[in-house]
């Protein structure tokens, strides 16, 4: 399986959100922490939901 491509990169604080494709063809948004040892990604249906996630996200 090949690696993600990811498009529309944005940074808000420590997380990134990009878009991308599946292997099953579906477009999927990530909101992932950059930050050291944080940890945080997760896959969501629309644009807006991984950018609010963006935006609460909170460093443990």
């Amino acid at each position: 399986m090949r690696p993600h491509r990811f498009r529309d990169v944005i940074r808000i604080g420590p997380v990134q959100v990009g878009t991308h494709n599946t292997h099953r063809g579906r477009v999927k948004h990530t909101a992932a922490c950059t930050a050291p040892g944080c940890g945080f990604s997760a896959d969501y249906p629309d644009r807006t939901a991984a950018e609010l996630a963006a935006r609460t996200h909170r460093c443990t």
